[in-house]
């Protein structure tokens, strides 16, 4: 899949198109819409359903490191609240400069400071979900999809082996998504 062609088949989904027409709004910086908004949507119109068929919620990354309190990223949460709420949807809003304060309480294991939004991309848990989309600041759009998105056209999830790789959760989020995308072809973690 080409990078004009991935674009046109996630803005299909019009929480995308809002939420990457307004993004720059947010005021954050590094901010980039990721993960599964873009690649569910893909695999919607790959198989004939609605965009936002199975979509839980959409995935905004920002890095912000000059303040890594609670407070701060809970000030960006907000916003996006008041800039989104007319969407109806989830927005889940992180910034990835602190998720190394926060994630090994929380997963059980530990995550080391991050450099910057796309060092977070690199951490997900497939290789399909490694993907971002952000305005460019001349009307178009910025792609930051480190392996490419053959896995996402395909419909394929397979682990990524070179980030926090958890295989109950990769299980468990893949589940999921087969039992939304039954099309979809799983590959078993190591």
């Amino acid at each position: 899949m080409k990078k004009a062609a991935f674009i046109d088949t996630v803005r299909q989904n019009k929480v995308n198109a809002v939420i990457l027409d307004r993004l720059e709004d947010l005021k954050a910086p590094d901010t980039w819409l990721v993960s599964g908004a873009l690649f569910q949507t893909v695999w919607n119109v790959e198989t004939g359903r609605p965009p936002q068929h199975g979509i839980k919620d959409y995935d905004i990354f920002y890095f912000d490191e000059s303040d890594l309190s609670w407070e701060a990223e809970d000030k960006v949460i907000r916003r996006a609240q008041s800039l989104f709420a007319d969407l109806g949807v989830e927005i889940e809003v992180k910034n990835q400069a602190r998720v190394h304060l926060w994630y090994e309480q929380r997963f059980g294991v530990s995550y080391p400071p991050l450099g910057s939004s796309c060092k977070g991309i690199d951490r997900f848990l497939a290789i399909a979900c490694k993907a971002g989309l952000k305005p460019d600041g001349a009307g178009g759009f910025e792609l930051y999809a480190p392996d490419g998105l053959e896995d996402i056209a395909k419909l394929l999830i397979r682990p990524n082996p070179s980030a926090n790789f958890q295989a109950v959760r990769y299980l468990e989020k893949s589940a999921r998504w087969k039992a939304c995308w039954p099309e979809l072809s799983v590959m078993a973690p190591d």
